[in-house]
């Protein structure tokens, strides 16, 4: 069969296949459940394991939660057997310890809980099957740490490695196959000698080491406050797009690289405007519904669901949840989404720009702080410029942008999210703060020692909920309130209400790194502060106002420069950020050297403690390795799509072309528009056969040229064989306009767009 006839019979397929239907829990009754009563039913969440285990057990398990003992094996063994009995009822049958390596997806391996007994008699050995699962099998497993990235860390004939439990996120069970479950332990992953090989640990320290600096500075602004604890929350606002799982498996440049490596936009796609919040598509929407069950069950707040901007592109994001366990429930609800695709003949693409020419895909991280009692800190309150708790840490925010911009520019970096970052649909690579006109007259009237500017009647209401009234005009319609900040989709990170939104990181990478060198600078900057605060107060029991006031004006002044209001997508501002200072980063090599430069990685070691030097040269050769590797792996596809699929699909139009035109020539025909077109047509093949080989030679010398610096490597790729690569592509699209689609080997932008 053609490649054509391939591509018609999955447009066919795609309209008339069997639709996928499931059937929403109900009660007993036969009335529909509400997600209320199905959310975390396959949870195991301390209110079950505080049904299941002994009140003493259980209360030793809360204080080794809290950090306050260590876990005995009494404890684990009964934790163990309750949570096995609990999962079996489930129809578990297996366990994994489930984990996150630097591999940008998670891992797991799965262990049966069948034993065997054996016993020896007179007439030989009995074996007795037993279900099985003891505290030290639910505390830690062994991997081969081998097989993970370690930059260097490990060689390979250092094999071991150990999963551990980690008991702040719960475990829970999934199903499996032929009406099967396993039990998942969430875990982080660590070498022999203790380092971390994961992206959990270093997350799970940051917090701590941020829990414990938020709670000095909040007693030390607040004596009677008492604050033991402090979390990071977030929300990941997961963006993604669905194709047809056929047409995907006709695109070898898909199931390889993620992306479409050659391809040119149909005449339709999102330029008017109409797909953001539009109808979501049936089988979308059949998909996305079964993918909320599947979450409520496992415990993750799935809020909202909704088009994206370009065609075939969707988000669903969560409500709020501490921080760990947020990118636990991001990476599962991936790791859902992509199964519950696979039922409905899609398949899900995290990539961040998998189609030329229309909008990429990010992860935005919506990151706060806020007690144990429940205060958010950077909630503003009704009177901000008086809110000297929220002021402190709003500029602490600030500074950790200031002094540490590169790092978070590093955080997010990769050869993926390299095509979406700057692209006019996605933050820039210059790092600014986007805080809104009232929040910046607020910080600058507190500077200036001035009275506030009047925005409106009434002033200043609030920040939260809104200090003005919208009045729509229209009889039937009540007045709204309007927020007192707008909202700016090109800033990277922008300040939306009570929280900031950390817009530049890739739709397909954990959001554990980034989260975890957010938490890291803010860490290092409270820590400035709170000595500042300590100077400025002296030997008083605690800050007056005006020492506080005096630290604040500080540090309004010093964050000044990475405070900015306008377009980041502006050349203006490209220009205006050089004259203040900030640093723009325009390429992934380049911004993982900073990882190594002086002031951020001693704010990562030794400052914080979050990495040993060890942990974090790993970290960096594995990011250079990473981002040589993929650009390796789409040339070396390019290529093979071009040279095995492309050119001999031209090659064939053309010789049709000629021999048409020549046995018309032969009785006499005229054959000019056959020769027109085969004149347009050559110089097309002539120029991707050019540049194929210019990017055959540009692979070759990387891969025959590897440098023993794994940036250098990196830096050579993107240098060299990006650029090719770019260069075959616009050549291999000038081409798909010229050869009949008859003869086009590949589905095209239209039926991968708009086929769902």
């Amino acid at each position: 069969m053609s490649a054509y006839e391939l591509r018609k019979n999955a447009l066919v397929k795609a309209a008339t296949g069997e639709k996928r239907e499931i059937e929403y829990p109900r009660k007993a009754d036969g009335s529909p459940k509400y997600p209320s009563e199905i959310y975390g039913e396959n949870v195991f969440t301390l209110k079950t394991m505080a049904k299941a285990l002994p009140k003493p057990i259980f209360s030793s398990f809360l204080k080794q939660r809290r950090g306050r003992q260590n876990l005995d094996k009494t404890t684990a063994d009964s934790i163990a057997h309750a949570v096995r009995v609990w999962a079996m009822d489930r129809g578990a049958t297996h366990y994994t310890h489930w984990f996150q390596p630097q591999t940008g997806a998670t891992a797991e391996k799965h262990d049966a809980f069948l034993s065997l007994l054996s016993s020896f008699t007179p007439g030989g050995e009995e074996v007795t099957p037993i279900d099985q699962f003891s505290g030290s099998q639910l505390l830690q497993s062994e991997p081969d740490a081998s097989s993970f990235p370690s930059g260097g860390m490990r060689t390979t004939f250092e094999a071991r490695g150990y999963t551990i439990w980690d008991t702040s996120s719960s475990m829970f069970v999934q199903r499996g196959p032929n009406g099967t479950s396993i039990l998942y332990i969430p875990s982080v992953f660590i070498s022999y000698n203790g380092d971390a090989l994961d992206e959990k640990t270093g997350l799970l320290r940051s917090n701590e080491v941020l829990s414990r600096a938020a709670a000095e500075l909040v007693n030390l602004l607040e004596p009677d406050a008492h604050v033991a604890h402090v979390y990071t929350t977030l929300g990941t606002e997961q963006e993604f797009f669905l194709v047809d799982r056929t047409m995907y498996a006709l695109r070898p440049d898909l199931k390889i690289t993620g992306r479409t490596l050659v391809g040119q936009l149909p005449p339709r796609h999102q330029q008017l405007e109409d797909h953001y919040f539009g109808r979501i598509p049936s089988r979308v929407m059949r998909a996305i519904s079964e993918l909320e069950l599947e979450c409520l069950r496992l415990g993750i707040p799935i809020k909202t669901r909704h088009n994206e901007v370009a065609p075939a592109q969707f988000e669903v994001a969560p409500i709020f949840e501490e921080a760990s366990v947020a990118v636990d429930h991001n990476l599962l609800t991936m790791d859902v989404l992509h199964k519950v695709a696979h039922r409905h003949n899609l398949r899900v693409l995290y990539h961040e720009k998998p189609f030329k020419g229309v909008n990429g895909s990010g992860k935005h991280c919506n990151w706060a702080v806020a007690t144990d009692r429940g205060e958010n800190l950077l909630d503003p309150t009704v009177r901000p410029e008086t809110n000297f708790r929220f002021l402190v840490f709003l500029l602490a925010v600030l500074r950790a942008l200031q002094e540490h911009a590169p790092l978070l520019r590093a955080a997010i970096s990769s050869s993926s999210n390299e095509h979406r970052l700057g692209a006019q649909e996605a933050p820039p690579a210059i790092i600014s703060a986007f805080l809104g006109d009232q929040l910046n007259e607020v910080l600058d009237a507190i500077d200036e020692d001035r009275p506030l500017k009047n925005f409106s009647v009434p002033q200043f209401q609030t920040i939260k909920v809104g200090g003005t009234v919208l009045d729509v005009k229209v009889a039937g319609l009540p007045h709204i309130a309007r927020d007192l900040t707008d909202r700016n989709r090109t800033s990277p990170f922008a300040f939306t209400g009570n929280k900031f939104e950390f817009r530049a990181v890739g739709s397909k990478q954990s959001p554990s790194f980034p989260v975890t060198v957010l938490n890291c600078a803010v860490t290092a900057a409270i820590t400035e502060i709170v000595a500042d605060l300590r100077a400025q107060m002296g030997s008083k029991p605690a800050p007056s106002d005006d020492d506080t006031l005096a630290v604040i004006r500080k540090y309004i002044r010093l964050t000044r420069p990475v405070r900015f209001e306008g377009d980041n997508y502006s050349d203006a501002w490209v220009a205006e950020a050089a004259r203040r200072g900030l640093p723009n980063i325009r390429t992934a090599p380049e911004a993982f050297t900073y990882l190594l430069k002086d002031k951020h990685l001693a704010m990562l070691t030794t400052d914080t403690g979050i990495f040993s030097h060890g942990e974090l040269m790993s970290r960096y050769h594995i990011l250079n390795e990473r981002y040589a590797k993929d650009v390796i792996i789409e040339a070396e596809t390019l290529k093979t799509i071009v040279g095995q699929q492309i050119l001999p699909a031209a090659l064939e139009y053309r010789k049709s072309l000629a021999e048409s035109a020549a046995a018309l020539k032969a009785v006499g025909v005229e054959a000019a528009p056959e020769v027109q077109v085969l004149n347009e047509l050559a110089p097309l093949v002539v120029a991707l056969q050019a540049e194929h080989t210019k990017l055959a030679a540009a692979v070759q010398k990387l891969i025959d040229h590897e440098s023993d610096d794994s940036n250098k490597h990196a830096q050579a790729a993107c240098d060299s064989v990006a650029p090719a690569i770019a260069a075959t592509r616009d050549a291999a699209d000038a081409l798909e306009t010229a050869v009949a689609d008859k003869y086009w080997p590949l589905p095209k932008y239209t039926e991968l767009l708009l086929t769902i």
